[in-house]
């Protein structure tokens, strides 16, 4: 059994949700982005996702690319990323997948990559640019090295499209929230429930929706149906203010424990301490 659905089975079975986070490795550098990590696992984070930087990173928004562009001066590699997972391994269990662009992953070498993301301790891969349809010169190879290919789903996706691939679904699905680029909007919530509730249906893995949540209340209303919340952007940001400072883990912290406590009281459908 996989990191993975080790995880998002064990929370099912307590009647909980996933509270999935995304940082941009090496933003502002690969250290801080450790400490970083270790600081989310210990807010209450259940898996990481961990961008890997791209020159040209099209599905994202201002807030996102400008984080890769400056994990990109501080001179961050894939190998890099890697090598950070690695380090990571030494001290937790949580799930990591790697986001990003497929042309980092092609100039590595599809079988290479696989099993050096294997061999760190990559859990899953999500590209965004890799239709799941061409993705079958780095799939066998991810397969055979144990690491899911996370299969991103849009409100825009074709109906017959969405069953084929929610039925061949690996780890999670990653059901986008709204149209357009990382942290343009904030998401509606009520607009998307219908949709996810059909997507579960079809879907042998659990079903995260992303896009456009910014706050505690917002990851509280997308996990009263859906089985994971991934918050990207707003933490991004929180980074993006304090860099290596002294006041970055603190408040990361802070915000991620907000987070946690929202998704959880979405299960018992208790109040947040902000909202009693």
């Amino acid at each position: 059994m996989s990191r993975i659905e080790h995880i998002l089975g064990d929370l099912k079975e307590r009647g909980e949700k996933a509270l999935v986070t995304f940082v941009t490795a090496g933003d502002p550098d690969l250290e801080t982005t450790e400490q970083v990590i270790h600081t989310l696992v210990e807010a209450g984070a259940d898996l990481i996702e961990l961008g890997f930087p791209f020159s040209d990173p099209m599905a994202d928004g201002p807030t996102i690319q400008a984080a890769s562009q400056r994990a990109l001066d501080a001179g961050t590699t894939l190998e890099g990323v890697l090598a950070l997972v690695r380090r990571v391994r030494e001290h937790t269990n949580v799930p990591i997948v790697l986001m990003g662009y497929y042309n980092p992953v092609f100039c590595y070498g599809p079988e290479a990559f696989a099993q050096a993301a294997a061999a760190a301790g990559v859990d899953g891969l999500l590209l965004v640019d890799l239709p799941p349809e061409e993705a079958g010169e780095l799939q066998p190879f991810l397969q055979s090295a144990g690491v899911d290919l996370i299969t991103l789903l849009a409100p825009t996706t074709d109906p017959q499209r969405m069953v084929r691939l929610a039925g061949a679904a690996e780890g999670f699905l990653y059901y986008v929230s709204m149209t357009g680029v990382t942290g343009s909007q904030a998401v509606d919530a009520a607009a998307i429930r219908d949709a996810v509730s059909e997507l579960q249906a079809l879907s042998r893995v659990p079903v995260a929706v992303g896009f456009g949540v910014t706050s505690p209340q917002a990851a509280r209303d997308i996990a009263m149906f859906a089985d994971a919340v991934v918050v990207g952007s707003a933490l991004v940001k929180i980074i993006e203010s304090h860099g290596n400072s002294a006041q970055l883990l603190p408040e990361v912290s802070r915000f991620v424990s907000s987070l946690k406590e929202a998704v959880r009281s979405a299960a018992t459908n208790v109040p947040t301490a902000d909202e009693a």
